[in-house]
């Protein structure tokens, strides 16, 4: 890498929290901002998992686990202090954490829509509440602090008739939602907010969806593919590097022109 593309996408001397980092999306931006150079923390209810991930991508640079359930308010300050007992400041927040559930309208449970809406929305709200003085202490006016939200094209679009992910797709639109609310919010405090909505990528989430109609969503694509790691890990380097410093409120659909063509 050229000393001009460094200074645009390197992020030596960057810390990161990704959410839900153990798998799925959540390591493939984990893996991407690591080999960029930033020191990265992963998050996961699945302790075991989580620390697998990180020795795998202790190979590319520093990675490090916690366990933790962002879906609670106690649960995000477990994971506040156990990434300040570690690291002073925050330099990237990726609220990657999720939940789905599939089930016919008539039928759709009062339990599944609070358990996805607790997750996918108050989780990314209150972790982001209780990390903002750590962002900011990181954060300058050429520089500041990333937070990267993870929402989903079902949050752009109708999902197709056979997903029927009512509470799912609700959260990522909620999401897109908030991230410019966020955005007007904490950019005085020279931390800028975007959200990064993924199509169809492999991930433990998708793996059904995928399953069943795969070849279906790649053909609809115009680039006639899903999502790989590289797509989704650029996309989250740009938003953290010096390159997307001047990026805020923006939800950044990752699909392959999906959400934008059908």
């Amino acid at each position: 890498m050229s000393d001009a593309l460094h200074r645009l996408f390197g992020l030596g001397g960057k810390t990161a929290l990704v959410t839900g980092g153990g798998q799925g999306i959540g390591r493939m931006i984990a893996q991407g901002l690591v080999e960029a150079g930033a020191t990265v923390y992963i998050a996961s209810r699945k302790l075991e998992q989580c620390e697998q991930t990180a020795r795998e991508l202790s190979q590319y640079g520093p990675c490090h686990a916690f366990e933790a359930d962002v879906s609670t308010e106690a649960g995000c300050r477990a994971l506040v202090d156990a990434y300040l007992a570690q690291q002073p400041s925050l330099s990237i927040l990726v609220n990657n954490s999720g939940a789905n559930w599939g089930a016919p309208f008539a039928e759709y449970p009062d339990a599944a829509w609070d358990r996805v809406m607790n997750l996918n929305v108050r989780g990314a709200f209150t972790l982001t509440k209780f990390l903002t003085p750590a962002l900011s202490a990181a954060g300058t006016a050429d520089d500041p602090s990333r937070v990267i939200n993870i929402g989903s094209i079902h949050g752009l679009h109708v999902p197709e008739a056979t997903l029927e992910v009512y509470a799912y797709a609700a959260s990522k639109a909620a999401i897109h939602h908030l991230t410019p609310v966020l955005a007007k919010k904490l950019g005085p405090l020279h931390i800028t907010v975007n959200a990064l909505a993924p199509g169809p990528f492999e991930s433990r989430m998708m793996k059904h969806t995928l399953e069943v109609m795969g070849d279906q969503l790649a053909a609809m694509s115009p680039l006639s593919r899903i999502g790989r790691l590289d797509d989704i890990a650029g996309a989250a380097i740009f938003l953290a590097s010096r390159a997307g410093s001047f990026v805020t409120g923006s939800v950044i659909a990752i699909d392959g022109g999906l959400a934008t063509t059908l």
